[in-house]
């Protein structure tokens, strides 16, 4: 019988292949771009799950709807003081903040 070769690699071998190993300029620039994402995407998720529009959780924190849709969007970098006020004043959470290596 045959064996079937497979191309299917990890995320992590992609990344390598194509944006260089961590560390490179290039794989931090994607990886940074990641993170930013992935805020957006969890403060958007949090807010539809709180049932708030974007003005309502503006207001809440005292910005503009204009913002938090350039936060969610990726458009723009949200600060760590303006996110812990998003998340705890406005989605009334907590921001929590973890350091690995």
């Amino acid at each position: 019988m045959k064996s079937v070769k497979s191309d299917i690699m990890t995320l992590d071998q992609f990344k390598d292949k194509h944006y260089g190993k961590r560390g490179s300029e290039k794989r931090e620039v994607l990886d940074s771009g990641y993170e930013n994402f992935k805020i957006g995407a969890l403060i958007h998720e949090a807010r539809i799950e709180k049932g708030l529009t974007q003005e309502e959780l503006a207001n809440k924190v005292g910005t503009s709807k204009s913002y938090i849709s350039k936060i969610e969007n990726n458009i723009k970098e949200v600060r760590f003081s303006t996110l812990q006020k998003i998340v705890e004043t406005g989605l009334g959470g907590h921001l929590e903040l973890s350091i690995k290596f």
